[in-house]
């Protein structure tokens, strides 16, 4: 379920679908029904699996160390570092880039943070946390 989820721009929706997913999923493993009414706490003990949020969001976070770690000049960080061109935007709220949720963790300056591979996986609980907290 996590392949490729370092690359997601994670939204409440895709959080949702996820979870939805995987409490199926763990049902399914378990043998229980909608109908038998259990909780999906006693159901995450049983499995003893780990929440799905927690995963992907931990995943991302140390896939944005890496690629802002990395010094090859390959185009991952580039990409990150490109602004388009000026001129007129769509009318609503724009979508959810793949930075977005670092730079409010990490702050707008998130890639020279990274650098320090302490204070980074320092921050990457709190990231992880505040994904798992939600829905």
């Amino acid at each position: 379920m996590t392949y490729g989820s370092e690359t997601w721009s994670l939204t409440m929706g895709l959080l949702r679908r996820l979870k939805v997913t995987q409490r199926a999923m763990e049902r399914a493993m378990l043998g229980i029904s909608l109908l038998d009414r259990i909780r999906n706490d006693e159901i995450r003990r049983r499995t003893k699996s780990t929440d799905i949020a927690r995963r992907i969001a931990s995943l991302k976070w140390q896939w944005a160390g890496h690629i802002a770690r990395r010094t090859d000049g390959r185009w991952g960080g580039k990409v990150l570092e490109w602004r388009p061109r000026t001129g007129r935007r769509s009318v609503g709220r724009p979508p959810t880039r793949w930075t977005d949720d670092l730079v409010k963790v990490a702050g707008s300056r998130w890639m020279r943070t990274a650098q320090d591979r302490s204070l980074w996986r320092s921050l990457g609980e709190a990231y992880a946390q505040q994904w798992a907290s939600l829905g």
